[in-house]
């Protein structure tokens, strides 16, 4: 009898023991990601570098990330000098947008398919939006602007950005972008579309219409909703007010069953992030966000892998600098500025000056 009890009570410290060393938090979880994207940053693009740089530091205003903000500031610094001296009118525009669409001529996946199908006599656009719209939004989150920035404004004057923002079509290829752009377009004092955008948005996407989606424009959907609210917040650098986007943190709610059974960890984690940047870090959503995402971690790579299985650095930036902030939030912070962050924006690019110039 005492051998046997020896054995149960052995086997329970072992269950025990197996137990708690599984039983991760999640600021341990944060830390395992971000020391492997932190070791190994060199593995990254410049795009890559920046967009993890600038978010790691905005939560942690660690130094360290000075070098990927300096990198991230001579990207931009180099497009938008590329932009100025290059774009002289609206044709040049269009030719270059009609370089970038050959990158869709495959319409390998649903995605490609759709973009290049809108951007059909709308090629302008993909040198409008993610090109000069993005990099003068990014210049200005640090405090700063290009020393052509009136010739860069003009240019956004050659064009209407609501007939793009409003249009189905586009919004069904390009959901989470036009919500970007609507925003960075107010941040910049320029036309606001905002109201516009989400009115089409939710005449696109109408609640009633999710089991028709596919899985693809289902997350397309979502990530169009989730940016609404990242890009309000300037990415990071402030709160956002639960009440004035109260049908997308309603929506999260009464439908995270059927979000987390057909989403992926990049959407989990910026729906998760949507409801901190609103202070709601108590909410059952957040809880079951974080759940998901240490559920998903491979403990071996010690990093959110695809929805295949890759764990291709590089690749995973932009799931894994989500899953960090997720797991570890640490607010929102309007840094680094030109004047007032002179530890790290030491390298500032000539041709980029202080906002107020």
């Amino acid at each position: 009898m005492k051998q046997i009890l020896k054995t149960i009570l052995a086997s329970a410290l072992l269950f025990s023991i197996a137990a708690c060393s599984t039983d991760y938090s999640e600021q341990h979880d944060a830390a395992l990601i971000k020391n492997t994207y932190d070791s190994q940053m060199e593995e990254l693009s410049p795009y890559q570098l920046g967009h993890y740089g600038l978010r790691m530091y905005r939560q942690t205003e660690d130094a360290k990330y000075s070098e990927a903000i300096g990198a991230d500031l001579t990207r931009v610094a180099d497009r938008l000098s590329d932009y100025a001296n290059t774009l002289t009118s609206p044709q040049d525009m269009l030719a270059l947008g009609k370089e970038r669409l050959k990158s869709y001529d495959s319409g390998d996946g649903e995605r490609n398919a759709l973009r290049h199908q809108a951007a059909q006599g709308r090629e302008e656009y993909l040198v409008l939006g993610a090109g000069l719209i993005s990099s003068m939004a990014r210049a200005n989150e640090y405090g700063l602007k290009h020393v052509e920035d009136k010739k860069l404004r003009e240019m956004l004057d050659w064009y209407d950005f609501e007939t793009y923002a409003t249009n189905p079509e586009m919004i069904r290829a390009w959901a989470a972008q036009l919500a970007n752009q609507v925003y960075w377009l107010k941040q910049l004092g320029e036309q606001d579309h905002t109201a516009a955008f989400i009115e089409a948005f939710r005449e696109t996407y109408p609640d009633t219409g999710d089991a028709s989606l596919s899985a693809q424009q289902f997350n397309n959907k979502l990530y169009g909703m989730t940016h609404i609210i990242l890009a309000a917040s300037e990415y990071y650098r402030k709160p956002v007010n639960e009440a004035e986007f109260q049908w997308i943190y309603d929506y999260f709610r009464d439908n995270f069953d059927e979000i987390a059974a057909r989403s992926k960890p990049d959407v989990i984690a910026e729906i998760g992030i949507s409801f901190l940047l609103a202070g709601l870090d108590n909410d059952p959503v957040v809880t079951r966000s974080q759940d998901i995402i240490q559920e998903a971690i491979n403990r071996e790579a010690n990093m959110v892998p695809s929805v295949s299985g890759g764990t291709d650095l590089a690749k995973g930036e932009h799931r894994n600098v989500l899953a960090i902030m997720l797991l570890d939030w640490q607010g929102a912070k309007a840094v680094p500025m030109a004047g007032q962050d002179d530890d790290v924006l030491v390298d500032v690019p000539d041709s980029l000056v202080p906002v107020s110039n």
